[in-house]
């Protein structure tokens, strides 16, 4: 694997598996530390505030003011911008604990991350990155010690944590592209809410797929990185409760969509929103920004695409 990334990243990089390795240490004794009920409290996303969701965000910031590389950071559980040093190179965007309603049921979490780096021409604006800004991105599976990432034009990377506590043998993610283990993966009990054009390319091609879903969009996504296929999270238009609609999708654009994009397309695929624009096109307005997503084989994305803009013209 070549790069030509600067001491400064590697810096970060460390930090950043170190926090990985430390959420991991807290997963594993959450049920004898009483770390997996709720805080009491609802973050900016509107969800309960888990434990070790807290936990989680804070061994994370820790490592980040540690490695003085970050210049500012945007977490899932903080509703402003987290400014840590002015003199660092790099943006930090972050879901310190993906799918945390599963602790309480010993299933697996994830953390992910998306890396940009500052204006270095220039005075810095701090305005938020398009995905294709984006120098990296990660996943980490928990408590598997699995350590998912991605370089910019340097491919999709997965890492193995052994006992020593060290990532090792790294291997290259690449999409299988024999359709004969793609899987689809969705909420199929929401179906019958997806936009039309959505319901009737589910419907047409969903027996043509083995079928998975997890419901967390980190295991969900490292099984889909194994296997090819899609995940899809599209907006939710036409629930019999209008209060649960979500016509800009569920999950977070920046350090959700955005990082598995990356990944994605390191790894020989491809990912759109719910609007057919490429997830690493679309510039973020806010920093909590929702969008729809499919994600996974770019045939598959291509073709699903290819109806919802049909649809949309």
């Amino acid at each position: 694997m070549k790069n030509s990334r600067t001491l400064n990243f590697i810096i970060l990089m460390e930090q950043i598996l170190n926090a990985a390795k430390s959420i991991q240490h807290y997963y594993n004794l959450s049920a004898i530390s009483d770390n997996i009920g709720e805080v009491g409290e609802i973050n900016v996303q509107g969800e309960k505030v888990m434990k070790l969701d807290r936990i989680s965000h804070d061994l994370v910031l820790h490592g980040l003011r540690e490695s003085k590389q970050v210049m500012e950071v945007t977490s899932e559980e903080e509703e402003e911008a987290i400014r840590l040093n002015k003199d660092g190179r790099y943006f930090l965007y972050i879901d310190p604990l993906d799918g945390s309603s599963n602790i309480k049921h010993s299933l697996p979490v994830g953390f992910l991350f998306g890396i940009a780096k500052r204006n270095l021409d220039g005075e810095e604006d701090y305005s938020l990155r398009a995905g294709n800004e984006f120098i990296a991105s990660g996943m980490f599976m928990i408590p598997s010690g699995i350590f998912t990432f991605a370089l910019r034009d340097g491919g999709c990377w997965r890492f193995l944590l052994s006992e020593s506590g060290q990532y090792v043998r790294p291997r290259r993610v690449v999409m299988p592209e024999s359709p004969k283990s793609w899987e689809l993966s969705y909420n199929v009990a929401n179906l019958s809410s997806y936009p039309d054009e959505v319901q009737g390319w589910l419907n047409a091609k969903t027996s043509d797929f083995a079928f998975r879903y997890a419901g967390s969009l980190a295991v969900d996504f490292h099984r889909l990185l194994n296997n090819g296929g899609m995940f899809l999270y599209p907006p939710i238009v036409q629930h019999k409760d209008p209060k649960k609609n979500r016509p800009d999708g569920k999950l977070r654009l920046m350090y959700e969509c955005a990082v598995v994009a990356l990944l994605a397309r390191e790894a020989g695929g491809f990912a759109v929103d719910h609007k057919g624009n490429p997830v690493l096109d679309v510039v973020p307005q806010n920093r909590h920004q929702r969008s729809g997503i499919y994600v996974g084989s770019t045939s598959v994305v291509k073709d699903i695409q290819a109806t919802i803009l049909k649809a949309n013209s």
